[in-house]
C-alpha cells in the first residue's frame, strides 16, 4: 500500500504579520509584472512570426505597451446592458480574477531550508505550504470557472452563454485528465506538499521520470486557461467573443488580467511538478555548487516559466482554433483514457519496488503487460479491418435525398433515384381541359353559394 509521509512543515508560519504582508505583495507584484511583460513579449513574438512590426510605441522598444492598453482600457465607457442579472454581472470578472492570484501562494521560489534575509529577518522564499497544497491549487482553479461562466450567464445573451457553457464543460474535460497526471507525481514524490515535490526532484527531474504526465499537463493547461487552438468560450468566428462580449473597460480588463495570471500559474505548477522548481538546470548545478543557495533560485525559476510562457505564445501564433467536437473528443477520447492508463503503470511500478521487486523485473513485468496489450489491439484492428472490408463489399444501401426532411445533394459514389414518369399526353390534355380530375368554374360557384 502506498501512503503519504507526513509532512514537516515546521519552517511555515512563524513569520510575523508583516512579513506575510511583504511576501503576499511581492507574489502580487510577481504576477502583475509577469503580466505586464508577457502581454508585450506575445504581440512581439507574434509579429515576429507573422513578419510584423509589433508595438513600438509606448516606451523603449514600446516596453510599455500593457500600461497603456491598461489605461486605455479603464478610460472606456463602462457599459451594463439592460437584460443583465447587475449583481452578478458585476462580481463575474472578481470571481474570476481573484484565484488567478491566490494559487501563487503555495509556489516555491527557493529551496525551504536555504531561508534568505528581508529586513533583517530570515524566512523562507515561499508565502506558505500545506500538506494538500496540490489539492488546494486544483480547487482555487475550479472556484475561478465560475466567474466565466456566470459572466455568460448574467449578460442576457445568447453568445455569452454559450461561451460560458462551453468553458464549463472544457473545464470538467480537460482538469480529469489533469489531475491524474498531479496522482502520478505524488505517486513518485510521496507528498502534495509543493516544497516537498520539488525536494524529491533532487537526483532526476519528473519529466524525465514522467514524459506522459508531463505532456498531458502542457496539453491540459492550455485548455484549462482557454488558450489558442483550445479558446473555445471567446471564439470570435462563431461566438462574436465569448462570455465577455457584453462587457467593457474595467470589467473587460480584468477578465484578460485573469488569462494572463493563470497561463503565469499554470506554468508555475508545470516548473513545480516537472521541471525541477527553483532547481537550477543540470549542466549549472554540475559544476557551481552554490547554484542552489540564495536569491539565484528565484531566478532559475523565472526562467523556467518564461520559457513556458513563450511555449503559450509559439503555440498561438503557430496552430489554427480546433473545432469543438475535436476539443471533446480529444479530452475525453485521448486524454482521459492515457492518463488513467498511465497513471495505473506508475501506480503498479511504485508498488513493486515498495515490495522489494529488483528493478530489472519490473521494467520485465511492466513491458510484457504493455505488449501484451499491443498484442491485443492488433488482433482487434485485424477484425475490425476484415468487417469493414465486408461492409465495403456489401451493396450500397439506396440513396434517400429525402430521408432527414429536406433535400440534400448526393455524395460521391451515391445516385439520385429515377424520376417519377409523368402522365400520358392524353390523362394532361384532359385534366388541362377541364376533366373529370378538376372542378369547373360552375361547378366552384355553386359550392360557394353563388
Amino acid at each position: 500500500m502506498i501512503t503519504l509521509a507526513a509532512e514537516d512543515l515546521s519552517l511555515f508560519g512563524r513569520d510575523p504579520w508583516w512579513l506575510v504582508v511583504v511576501k503576499a505583495v511581492f507574489c502580487f507584484a510577481f504576477l502583475m509584472v509577469t503580466v505586464l511583460f508577457s502581454i508585450v513579449w506575445e504581440r512581439k513574438v507574434v509579429a515576429w512570426m507573422q513578419l510584423r512590426i509589433g508595438p513600438n510605441r509606448h516606451g523603449p522598444w514600446g516596453m510599455l505597451q500593457s500600461l497603456a492598453d491598461g489605461i486605455k482600457l479603464m478610460l472606456k465607457e463602462d457599459v451594463i446592458v439592460k437584460r443583465a442579472d447587475k449583481v452578478v454581472y458585476v462580481l463575474a470578472p472578481v470571481i474570476a480574477a481573484i484565484p488567478a492570484f491566490m494559487a501563487i501562494a503555495v509556489i516555491p521560489f527557493g529551496p525551504a531550508g536555504n531561508e534568505v534575509s528581508i529586513f533583517g529577518h530570515r524566512t523562507t522564499m515561499q508565502l506558505t505550504d500545506l500538506p494538500i497544497a496540490m489539492l488546494y491549487v486544483l480547487a482555487i482553479a475550479s472556484v475561478g470557472i465560475y466567474g466565466i461562466v456566470l459572466a455568460g450567464w448574467s449578460s442576457g445573451s445568447t453568445y455569452p452563454l454559450l461561451g460560458g457553457l462551453r468553458s464549463c464543460a472544457q473545464m470538467i474535460s480537460y482538469e480529469i485528465a489533469m489531475g491524474a497526471a498531479f496522482a502520478s507525481v505524488f505517486l513518485y514524490s510521496g507528498s502534495m506538499s509543493t516544497s516537498k515535490i520539488v525536494e524529491a526532484q533532487g537526483d532526476r527531474w519528473y519529466i524525465v521520470l514522467l514524459p506522459v504526465s508531463f505532456i498531458i499537463y502542457i496539453i491540459t493547461m492550455v485548455g484549462e486557461t482557454n488558450r489558442a487552438p483550445f479558446d473555445m468560450p471567446e471564439s470570435e468566428g462563431d461566438l462574436v467573443g465569448g462570455f465577455n462580449t457584453e462587457y467593457s473597460s474595467i470589467k473587460f480588463a480584468m477578465f484578460m488580467l485573469a488569462e494572463y495570471v493563470n497561463m503565469v500559474t499554470v506554468s508555475a505548477v508545470a516548473t513545480t511538478l516537472f521541471l525541477g522548481g527553483w532547481r537550477a538546470p543540470w549542466p549549472i548545478s554540475g559544476f557551481w555548487a552554490g547554484a542552489n543557495h540564495g536569491w539565484w533560485p528565484m531566478l532559475w525559476f523565472v526562467i523556467k516559466v518564461q520559457l513556458l510562457l513563450f511555449f503559450f505564445i509559439w503555440l498561438r501564433g503557430t496552430l489554427p482554433r480546433v473545432r469543438y467536437d475535436q476539443l471533446m473528443k480529444l479530452g475525453w477520447k485521448v486524454l482521459i483514457p492515457v492518463s488513467v492508463v498511465w497513471l495505473m503503470l506508475v501506480a503498479t511500478v511504485r508498488a513493486l519496488r515498495n515490495d522489494g521487486y529488483d528493478f530489472s523485473k519490473i521494467v520485465l513485468y511492466v513491458g510484457g503487460a504493455v505488449v501484451a496489450v499491443l498484442l491485443l489491439s492488433f488482433v482487434a484492428d485485424i477484425f475490425r479491418s476484415k468487417k469493414d472490408d465486408a461492409e465495403d463489399k456489401a451493396p450500397p444501401a439506396a440513396f434517400d435525398p429525402m430521408a432527414g426532411g429536406f433535400p440534400v445533394p448526393p455524395l460521391p459514389g451515391q445516385t439520385l433515384p429515377p424520376v417519377p414518369r409523368r402522365r400520358p399526353r392524353q390523362e394532361r390534355e384532359l385534366i388541362v381541359s377541364g376533366g373529370a380530375d378538376t372542378h369547373s368554374d360552375g361547378e366552384g360557384r355553386e359550392d360557394d353559394g353563388v
